[in-house]
């Protein structure tokens, strides 16, 4: 069946935005996601190896689908902290559109004989944590779940967590990909794309939503198994998502919205306004500053050169110049 976006009375959302939508007829809800011009400002700012900056890319597909669900002003933060040679990554997300991210990485295990751009994340990462913080203000109490990463992919994490978390069946697809661009008078490049699904399954029966993904090896621990027969809707949605492939996911051509039409007209896909997502640090001199006279003269020494103190922001690379005794 062929899809035309304007029958619909939508306009495309277009590169670095999420649409939200719902499947009554599946009772599920979910978000889609498109990035491009923000992804490739984010990854080459720090100029990262090719495999460093897929896994980071997949975190920030992630984060833009699960912080753009947030219904106040507060933040978002996605961070993994393990023994692989990517030892950390941090995703952070300030409502209503603003994200920012950075990886640690140890630099002399990638390059020519050593990891390559399809390392998995069992390689890459090792073995840690992921923690999801949701932080409302400071007059509100901030909420934090883990999940241990044990050799699996980060959709692998996002299902455990919300699973055994907040016991609510989830599937989702992330990919990350490079496109050949070559414009008139200009050498051939390469740019990022990135896209994502995530659906979870919300049905007005609480005892349906308990008995569509709660098998014994994803109850929480302690729980009890208990032999169920799982939900034929959320069947039915998982089955349709974990048909999307990564080309679908990353090719620029390939709107959300037509993604979403391919999956789910048959059960009527309602498609609700598309949220931007922008590349925007949350740094600035003066916090810098507020932090930098908190540290003890022996600290503020070390970091004197001379007479200058310079921080560099590792998320937006952006530089800082103080004197040295200013602070």
């Amino acid at each position: 069946m062929a899809f035309d976006i304007a029958d619909y009375g939508l306009t495309a959302a277009g590169s670095d935005a999420v649409r939200p939508f719902t499947v009554e007829g599946l009772d599920v809800r979910g978000r889609a996601v498109a990035l491009g011009p923000m992804l490739n400002q984010i990854l080459d700012r720090h100029d990262y190896p090719a495999p460093v900056a897929r896994l980071l890319g997949e975190a920030i597909v992630l984060t833009a689908l699960l912080g753009t669900a947030l219904k106040f002003d507060g933040r978002f933060t996605l961070q993994t902290q393990s023994d692989g040679p990517v030892s950390m990554l941090v995703v952070d997300f300030s409502a209503p559109d603003a994200i920012r991210a950075y990886a640690r990485y140890e630099a002399e295990a990638f390059g020519p004989g050593k990891i390559g751009e399809s390392a998995d994340p069992a390689t890459l990462l090792g073995r840690g944590h992921l923690a999801m913080t949701i932080d409302q203000g400071k007059h509100m109490q901030r909420y934090q779940g883990m999940v241990e990463l044990d050799g699996v992919s980060l959709e692998e994490v996002a299902r455990r967590y919300f699973t055994r978390s907040e016991q609510i069946p989830t599937e989702v697809r992330l990919a990350v990909g490079r496109l050949f661009t070559r414009r008139e008078g200009q050498a051939p490049g390469e740019a990022w794309t990135a896209g994502g699904i995530l659906v979870q399954f919300l049905p007005d029966a609480p005892e349906r939503m308990k008995q569509a993904d709660l098998h014994a090896g994803d109850m929480p621990e302690g729980t009890e198994a208990h032999a169920v027969d799982e939900d034929d809707a959320w069947m039915e949605a998982k089955s349709l998502v974990t048909t999307v492939r990564d080309d679908e996911l990353t090719d620029p051509e390939i709107t959300v919205e037509r993604l979403l039409f391919r999956l789910f007209h048959e059960r009527g896909v309602r498609m609700f306004d598309a949220q931007p997502i922008l590349d925007r640090c949350r740094c600035s001199r003066d916090k810098i500053e507020a932090i930098l006279v908190n540290f003890s003269p022996e600290e503020k020494a070390e970091m004197n050169e001379n007479g200058k103190i310079v921080v560099t922001c590792e998320f937006c690379s952006t530089r800082y110049e103080f004197k040295a005794d200013a602070v």
